[in-house]
């Protein structure tokens, strides 16, 4: 039995969207499985999903910037195995079996574009041994102030740390490509012709805007939304489901 876990706090997301996350996990994997949404509002969520309270943890009420996903490596959250952690915007096109039996650590996605300011990798989708990374957490929670200063984000603190101690891997690239770097057509041609899906995606991964509501309605809020108006694209609608 594998573990796919995901987090729902605040009104970002609503319940459709880790409804659809899991029928997305059901059609795609032939290996045993359960899911676990831990969230701060459960209303709506599918009877399978097995919906638990967000781990407490003591974080200041500025900008998130995904720190509370750090909680997962608590040895006392419940979790067993082998962990699949998806962000809620990740939508499934393929088979996933190779996301729970690949070797390693610790895996993530390999950034499109590192930086000193976004790290190596993407916690969009990760994977991990339940219990055997609480020293991430507890280092955070004993040094918040002084990882935020060095770090933008969770992922760019977890990228660095796992990759000095080499615990970390990447996920191979052509089974996780970017919806706005990969798929997405360059303006202006993104009005006219779909984005692609790249033959061996198995994932799509969706970061800031367009998000998979957006590129299904066209209407992509900000300043880029010129540059980043998707034309639906009919296997975004057969997947996301």
């Amino acid at each position: 039995m594998y573990t796919v876990v995901c987090m729902k706090w605040g009104d970002k997301y609503g319940p459709e969207y880790v409804n659809r996350l899991f029928n997305m996990v059901a059609r795609n994997t032939t290996l045993p499985f359960k899911f676990v949404c831990f969230t701060d509002d459960s209303k709506g969520l599918l009877p399978e999903i097995d919906a638990r309270p967000l781990p407490q943890m003591d974080l200041p009420p500025d900008k998130e910037r995904g720190w509370r996903k750090l909680s997962l490596f608590r040895k006392d959250v419940g979790l067993e195995g082998r962990v699949l952690f998806l962000d809620l915007d990740t939508v499934i096109v393929g088979n996933i079996d190779g996301y729970f039996t690949m070797d390693g650590k610790f895996i993530f996605i390999k950034h499109w574009k590192p930086s000193e300011k976004h790290g190596i990798g993407e916690t969009g989708v990760y994977r991990f041994e339940a219990g055997e990374l609480q020293f991430l957490y507890d280092d955070f929670m004993a040094n918040m102030e002084k990882i935020k200063a060095s770090y933008r984000h969770e992922q760019a603190y977890v990228g660095d740390v796992l990759s000095k101690r080499g615990l970390a891997a990447f996920w191979p690239q052509e089974w996780m490509p970017s919806f706005k770097y990969t798929c997405m057509r360059p303006f202006p041609l993104n009005f006219f012709l779909e984005p692609v899906l790249p033959k061996g995606a198995k994932m799509v991964i969706f970061h800031g805007n367009p998000t998979p509501d957006q590129a299904l309605s066209g209407k992509v809020k900000g300043i880029k939304k010129f540059v980043r108006f998707v034309k639906t694209p009919e296997w975004l609608k057969r997947n996301w489901r």
